[in-house]
């Protein structure tokens, strides 16, 4: 997911061949940087809950996060609705295996995967409780179902619909938690993403909200400031901050991350 299209339509990194539409991030692009590094964050973070297991990613968009899961993965399947996706995926990294399906129906036999990944993607789904149904299915007992989505509260503050338009419903903490309970998961963790230090300077220097100077320009289909495009393209996974919920606020977090398992 891609929270909004730069000013430079039909934008892609020259070795990516995925068109940046805003449905989702791509590496490689410096206008693009600060989502990707916020996607990117919560992979590395919890890659080590697949170490030599058998992952999904149920919505693999790019397929970054599915190779880097590779790297500690027994095995990792990619699954995505876009067949110009599925394919892109499947050239570029070899180590994934790639499947294209719909997420409300996983092409999965029952109880046939450790861990299912959905990072920033259940915020896209029209049959979220479906989905995360399908979940358990797939799931062998005791696996993992870890999800990252947008906090509606911070991401679409004070609106009834999303703020993007490829969002069809987006969560707060309370929701998220209250949708793995009702597919009969036990909720281990959740997990808020904060800016850290250094983006909390870039705050400062951008009007209180790099997040806001960003979209600002989108909309506006308006040149980025050189010192803007700077500091975005100087952001790094290690900038941002992933907290448990017992430790800071969860609803002023950006973004949402849970850990549940199936009984």
């Amino acid at each position: 997911m891609s929270a909004f299209v730069p000013d430079v339509p039909g934008t892609a990194p020259a070795d990516a061949g995925l068109m940046l539409t805003g449905e989702r991030t791509i590496p490689g692009l410096d206008v693009e940087n600060y989502w990707f590094r916020r996607h990117e964050v919560v992979y590395e973070r919890l890659a080590p809950h697949c170490a030599g297991r058998e992952v999904l990613e149920a919505g693999c968009g790019e397929g970054y996060g599915a190779d880097l899961i590779a790297g500690v993965a027994r095995r990792v399947i990619a699954l995505d609705y876009d067949e110009a996706t599925v394919a892109h995926v499947r050239a570029r990294y070899p180590r994934v295996e790639v499947m294209h399906g719909n997420l409300s129906r996983l092409p999965l036999p029952d109880a046939s995967v450790d861990v299912v990944v959905n990072f920033q993607v259940i915020e896209h789904l029209w049959d979220q409780a479906q989905f995360v149904r399908e979940c358990a299915r797939v799931l062998r007992p005791s696996g993992l179902l870890m999800v990252s989505t947008p906090n509606r509260i911070t991401f679409s503050p004070g609106r009834d619909t999303p703020i993007n338009p490829f969002h069809t419903r987006e969560l707060n903490a309370e929701e998220l938690t209250e949708l793995l309970v009702d597919a009969g998961f036990g909720v281990d963790g959740v997990y808020g993403v904060f800016h850290g230090p250094r983006l909390a300077e870039m705050d400062a220097r951008h009007g209180g909200s790099i997040i806001d100077a960003q979209v600002a320009r989108a909309v506006a289909d308006a040149p980025w400031p050189a010192d803007l495009l700077t500091d975005v393209a100087a952001v790094t996974t290690a900038d941002f901050d992933l907290v448990d919920a017992a430790d800071r606020g969860i609803d002023e977090s950006l973004d949402l991350v849970a850990i549940a398992v199936r009984p």
